[in-house]
């Protein structure tokens, strides 16, 4: 699957940027056909890093949100500015 076509948007709430803080992990509403693999292959070749779990759910609105966690090296804060939604 194209990343471009996985990763829909990055999600930035008061939680998620709690998450994102305490976890390292990024909140990101993607393709509801992507799976787990599909959104970390899209993360890693977007925003060149390395990721250590997906855990996704579909939101009551019907969208599918996922939680990427990435490595220790990489830190989501840096992604997260890079991004402009931080």
């Amino acid at each position: 699957m194209d990343p471009y076509k996985t990763i829909q948007y990055p999600v930035m709430t008061e939680v998620t940027n709690r998450i994102l803080e305490s976890e390292n992990k990024l909140v990101f509403v993607v393709n509801k056909m992507a799976t787990k693999n599909d959104i970390k292959v899209a993360v890693e070749e977007l925003y060149d890093v390395a990721v250590d779990k997906v855990t996704s759910m579909i939101t009551p609105e019907g969208e599918k949100k996922a939680f990427v966690k990435l490595s220790p090296e990489y830190k989501a804060v840096d992604i997260a500015i890079k991004l402009g939604i931080l």
